[in-house]
C-alpha cells in the first residue's frame, strides 16, 4: 500500500524559503558586482599604465592613472587613496590595497576587500 503523508511534496514553507533565499542570494550578487567590476577595470589600467609608461616617476603615474579612473567612470574611488606606487631599481611597483562597503540587510554591510601588488618588469614581460 501507498502512504499518502508520504507523497504530498513541498510543503508551503519550504517553498517560501526556498524562494526568499533566491532573493536573499540575487541581491548579495546584485550589490556585490559592481565592486569587482571596478577592481577589474582598476586592475586592467594599472596593468595598461605599466606597460605603456616610459616615464617612472611614481607622481606622473599616478596623474595618468587618475585621468584614466576618469574616463572610465571610476569617480568614487581616488588612485592616491587607494595604492602606493614607489619606484623599485629604475621600475615602478604598484601596491592596491582597499575595502568597499555596501549596505545588504538592515544593518548588515557586505565589506570587499582588494589586494594586489603589480611590477612593471614582470607585467612588461608578461605583455609581449
Amino acid at each position: 500500500m501507498i502512504n499518502r503523508n508520504a507523497q504530498r511534496g513541498a510543503s508551503y514553507w519550504s517553498i517560501m524559503f526556498g524562494v526568499m533565499l533566491v532573493v536573499i542570494i540575487g541581491k548579495a550578487i546584485i550589490i556585490t558586482w559592481p565592486a569587482y567590476w571596478d577592481n577589474r577595470l582598476i586592475n586592467a589600467s594599472i596593468e595598461e599604465r605599466l606597460k605603456t609608461s616610459t616615464d617612472n616617476s611614481p607622481e606622473k603615474f599616478v596623474s595618468e592613472l587618475q585621468q584614466q579612473f576618469t574616463l572610465n567612470n571610476l569617480r568614487d574611488l581616488d588612485p592616491k587613496d587607494i595604492m602606493k606606487v614607489s619606484n623599485s631599481g629604475g621600475e615602478l611597483v604598484v601596491q592596491t590595497d582597499y575595502e568597499v562597503r555596501k549596505k545588504f540587510i538592515a544593518n548588515i554591510d557586505l565589506i570587499m576587500s582588494f589586494e594586489k601588488q603589480f611590477d612593471q618588469r614582470v607585467v612588461k614581460a608578461s605583455g609581449k
